[in-house]
């Protein structure tokens, strides 16, 4: 199949969409498929991938996004020769998937990687809360109209945007992770090299320090942990806008030397840092299916949790981690501390997160994907078909 994957934004940028995108782009090569990848900016970036087609645009402040709302007409014809579009953002590149390829009759799939919702919430929160879903109620359903199948990585989300489905099908199909480097025997990074003693119990919190994630309330937790037990510490890997409003959270509460800020860093290192933890935290309600999550479940960690869609379709309370019912200091809080001090619960949790890592190994999901794409190329198909032969029998019949 030669297969269009859509998305306003790429590498550089490092996103859980872009690493999906790139994830399944590899490992569909290496099934024998041609993957394309139409996107905009970063002209000057020097891709190590094929198939990599760039437009440019006008860049979107400091967001990594840029605007452009119409391609090259040599693009637009390369488009046009794909077996099938899938689009991975709805406002951009997922409109001119439907401009340029929806009258050729080439299928559009669009995989619903984000809570748009809550998102507006947290980025926009002068905005009323009726103005961003009246929004959504406007555009959404006209553009899921527009597509073939929609995608939803997890079950509560495919609930979740039911009501924007306006009769489209919607199929669950959960975004795959590399297993491999976590799985393997991974060397961890001693504890001294990060700053902790040898006897601290280490929280890893993994993802991008932005506001939808919640990272005030997770410090806010972790320093009634940290006040009762003088062994814990909270690793906090990655970067975004919050993150020197975070760092001086942390000093005005005092536990700047029980929190480490690393940065981003490296996919290669990242099984190593996650090696060194005792479990995942998170304190994010806006997840749509977290692939850090996974990849922390996958290295054997358990996760700390907030019920909300996304998390709980991964998270078993008591099971593979703990789940706090709703955004509640003190629930969280204790739990926190339960996972502190409770060694073989801990222990027993992280055996059966690694199980549950299991299933979304990116080998069993790139086939479910593919799978939902021959569907759709099939069922073009069979209707080119049937079209041909009425038209041709109604010919017969005209000559006779």
């Amino acid at each position: 199949m030669r297969i269009g994957m859509m998305a306003e934004i790429y590498k550089p940028h490092i996103s859980g969409v872009t690493i999906h995108i790139a994830l399944n782009k590899q490992y569909m090569e290496k099934l024998g498929h041609e993957v394309f990848v139409f996107t905009f900016g970063h002209d000057d970036y020097q891709d190590t991938e094929t198939n990599i087609i760039r437009s440019q645009g006008l860049p979107l402040t400091d967001t990594g996004f840029f605007l452009n709302i119409r391609l090259k007409t040599s693009i637009q014809k390369l488009m046009q020769t794909m077996d099938v579009i899938h689009a991975h953002h709805p406002f951009i590149s997922g409109r001119l998937a439907v401009r340029y390829c929806k009258p050729r009759g080439i299928p559009i799939i669009f995989t619903n990687h984000t809570r748009y919702d809550l998102y507006a919430q947290a980025y926009f929160p002068l905005i009323p809360d009726v103005i961003g879903e009246t929004f959504l109620q406007a555009y959404l359903p006209s553009f899921f109209k527009s597509c073939d199948l929609v995608i939803a990585p997890s079950g509560s989300i495919k609930e979740i945007i039911k009501r924007y489905a306006n009769g489209t099908q919607i199929e669950v199909v959960p975004n795959g992770v590399d297993l491999s480097p976590f799985l393997s025997n991974v060397e961890p990074f001693s504890r001294s090299q990060l700053g902790f003693k040898d006897r601290d119990i280490i929280l890893v919190y993994t993802g991008r320090l932005g506001p939808e994630k919640n990272i005030p309330f997770l410090l806010r937790a972790f320093a009634g942990a940290a006040k009762a037990y003088d062994n814990v510490g909270l690793l906090i890997l990655g970067d975004g806008s919050e993150r020197e409003n975070l760092e001086d959270r942390v000093q005005h509460m005092g536990i700047s030397s029980r929190v480490k800020f690393v940065g981003m860093v490296s996919h290669d290192e990242l099984p190593s840092y996650l090696a060194t933890a005792d479990a995942f935290v998170t304190a994010s309600v806006t997840e749509v299916h977290p692939l850090t999550v996974i990849e922390a479940m996958a290295s054997g960690l358990p996760v700390l949790g907030i019920e909300s869609p996304g998390v709980s379709d991964i998270v078993e309370n008591n099971v593979n981690g703990m789940l706090s019912p709703e955004e509640d200091i003190a629930v969280f809080t204790a739990k926190m501390v339960k996972m502190v001090t409770e060694h073989e619960m801990r222990n027993r949790m992280g055996k059966e997160a690694r199980k549950t890592a299991e299933q979304y190994n990116i080998q069993r999901t790139t086939k479910l994907l593919l799978d939902q794409y021959q569907h759709l190329i099939s069922k073009k198909t069979s209707r080119a078909l049937s079209l041909r032969n009425r038209v041709t029998s109604l010919f017969q019949r005209w000559g006779k």
